[in-house]
């Protein structure tokens, strides 16, 4: 070490006030600089590292000190990208009151624009039955809708409004989504606050449930995104949006007995709904004929059956019906029986979380699907030809 650095050095370490002060400053002059960064930074998080010697010259320990800044310009930006394509929409229908008088109940949900000139994707329990829909857009205007389509087969419809010009949604790919992944709600919650935007995370992915629209009657929906972000009545049909802005799942319900888990019907499967519209003026579904159970390993062992998945030909019970094949339907001309159990679609398994319904949906009518299934426990395989779902 040079001497005049050797001098500079004892001059600085001179005292123990002095050593305090130049470290209390350059802890100031460190903190100013990440704060100024932080400010610079416009997007998710960014981390400083900044080191500095302490002690005597020559035997100083390294001190390591982090700043972690954390920015949402990406979730506002998205939800501006989104939310002038998302509409509130209310409706009347009609009702038999507890003295069997025909009287009016108004409802409300959430949809969003997908088409320039007003096609509207949102839920069929929004508004199936309604006998007036009424849209309202994200800049006040009303318009009359008319449900145009209804899926027989998941809780998807489409309403449409005469206007043109009008702002739309980007389309996101509902395969690529991820446990953790951060996702945005927008809808018109309690059928009062509109465009209500909440924040949360993809928690899990393909869950299946018993969904209730609070009229008595109930159906099993598979292949739904679980999220934390709130959802709240009012809330269905609205997108479910991913960081970069675009949708990918539609609100659909919420488990009323837990805090913060609700469910969206993934895109993808709206897209096949929408293209099927656009092509054929209705949205069209694939009809295998046949009524089943989905096996959980519950039920698999409270009934004493070898296998913890798959679609169990069976009518009555939990069904509620009495024909468990359709006669002359597919199942029945490819000779399926009752008490079979369909445990793969074109080598595609069948799971307690993805059951029949999802593994069926891709396809079109018409098209011939390789089924394997148990019969009293030997694994069998048959063609089928898929029918359409009225």
């Amino acid at each position: 070490m040079a001497v005049d650095e050797k001098n500079e050095l004892e001059q600085i370490f001179q005292n123990k006030k002095e050593r305090k002060g130049n470290y209390v400053g350059l802890i100031i002059i460190f903190t100013i600089i990440a704060i100024l960064a932080g400010i610079v930074s416009s997007y998710g998080f960014v981390t400083y590292y900044m080191s500095k010697n302490v002690g005597t010259p020559g035997a100083a320990p390294k001190v390591t000190e982090k700043y972690t800044v954390e920015e949402s310009s990406g979730v506002v930006d998205s939800v501006k990208k989104v939310s002038p394509s998302v509409v509130s929409i209310t409706t009347t229908s009609k009702a038999i009151s507890f003295w069997g008088q025909t009287v009016e109940q108004k409802g409300g949900g959430t949809g969003f624009i997908i088409t320039n000139d007003g096609l509207i994707l949102t839920n069929k329990h929004v508004v199936n039955g309604a006998t007036d829909v009424t849209v309202i857009t994200n800049d006040g205007k009303d318009y009359q809708g008319k449900v145009v389509a209804l899926d027989p087969l998941f809780d998807f419809a489409l309403v449409k409004i005469e206007a043109k010009g009008l702002p739309i949604v980007e389309l996101g790919d509902s395969s690529m989504l991820e446990a953790g992944q951060r996702v945005i709600a927008i809808g018109n919650a309690l059928g009062e606050y509109d465009n209500s935007v909440t924040v949360g995370v993809i928690s899990g992915i393909a869950r299946a449930i018993t969904a209730s629209d609070g009229s008595g009657s109930s159906s099993r929906l598979e292949g739904l995104i679980q999220t934390d972000a709130p959802i709240n009545p009012g809330n269905s049909g609205g997108p479910l949006v991913n960081i970069q802005g675009q949708v990918v799942g539609i609100n659909t319900a919420i488990d009323s007995t837990a805090n913060s888990i609700g469910f969206a019907l993934p895109i993808n499967s709206a897209k096949i709904a929408i293209d099927s519209y656009i092509k054929k003026g209705k949205i069209v579904r694939p009809f295998i004929g046949v009524r089943y159970i989905n096996i959980t390993r519950e039920f698999a062992a409270a009934n004493d059956i070898s296998v913890t998945a798959g679609a169990l030909i069976l009518a009555g019970q939990t069904t509620g019906e009495t024909v468990a094949i359709v006669p002359g339907g597919p199942a029945d001309k490819a000779g399926m029986q009752v008490n079979d159990i369909i445990i793969s679609v074109n080598d595609e398994k069948i799971t307690e979380n993805k059951g029949l319904i999802s593994a069926l949906s891709s396809y079109e009518p018409g098209t011939v699907v390789e089924v394997k299934y148990l019969r009293k426990g030997e694994e069998k395989t048959t063609k089928v030809t898929l029918g359409e779902m009225k």
